[in-house]
């Protein structure tokens, strides 16, 4: 499992998902509950094609997965909380799949079963993780506001990869709300991106940028945004689409007169 998990981290999305399946499929011969192992297997896989791009795709399978453990969460708090990070990943797809009411819901309710379980096993990872899912859907309803709230809020409390996360979304806020030197400053924090970030600091500079009238630089950095989610996600990644909505946006304007 922890290999699984180190795929994922390092981008390797397709590797981890398969190893994850194959893992799943094996039969137990020593050690482990059999049935735990197979889920753990299983919510890996959907974590690696979900951080791929097949959120959709993976969405049914997801939800039975989510059946499943929930018949049997009476078993005690870490299969609770595992629970718990199963629906916050389909929190995540449905901000992909732009329903973010939604999305909203779950994540709140997800936060209140959270505070019910705080005392019995760790769960900040989760917690974070779920706050992250809602403030990404108040941004997908225009609510930007509220999200840069979240986002401020929890940034001294998160670990690096996790900083970054909210630094998406406060940059995301910030470009909704026309602050847009404030967009950028958070931009430039942000360190390299992984294979699963493809395309989201550019996105974030490109509209900044578009928003202080650089139109130029603003087309280069949305097409450098397009070109890496082409390369490096799955072409049903919905950033992929994002990119190409923002670079039609930018490349559709007349030039500013000279």
């Amino acid at each position: 499992m922890h290999r699984l998990q180190e795929l994922s981290a390092a981008g390797e999305f397709e590797e981890a998902e398969a190893r994850a399946r194959a893992l799943a499929a094996a039969p137990r011969v020593w050690g482990g509950d059999p049935l735990i192992v197979s889920w753990l297997a299983r919510s890996s896989a959907a974590t690696a094609a979900i951080r791929h791009g097949r959120g959709a795709e993976t969405l049914p399978e997801l939800e039975t997965l989510i059946t499943e453990v929930e018949r049997t969460v009476e078993g005690g708090p870490d299969l609770r909380a595992m629970l718990l990070g199963l629906r916050s990943n389909r929190v995540a797809v449905l901000v992909q799949q732009d329903r973010c009411t939604e999305a909203e819901a779950e994540a709140k309710d997800i936060l209140r079963a959270i505070t019910r379980l705080a005392h019995l096993t760790e769960v900040r990872d989760t917690e974070l993780a779920a706050l992250i899912n809602l403030a990404a859907a108040l941004n997908g309803q225009g609510r930007y506001e509220e999200a840069e709230a979240i986002a401020r809020g929890n940034l001294t409390r998160a670990d690096e990869l996790t900083a970054d996360d909210l630094r998406h979304i406060l940059a995301r806020s910030l470009n909704g709300q026309g602050q847009y030197e404030e967009a950028l400053a958070e931009v430039r924090r942000l360190a390299p991106v992984g294979r699963a970030d493809s395309g989201t600091v550019d996105l974030a500079k490109a509209q900044a940028l578009h928003g202080l009238g650089n139109r130029g630089e603003a087309e280069a950095t949305a097409r450098r945004a397009l070109t890496a989610c082409e390369q490096l996600l799955h072409p049903a990644h919905p950033r992929t689409q994002e990119a190409r909505t923002l670079l039609a946006f930018v490349t559709a304007e007349d030039p500013a007169p000279e």
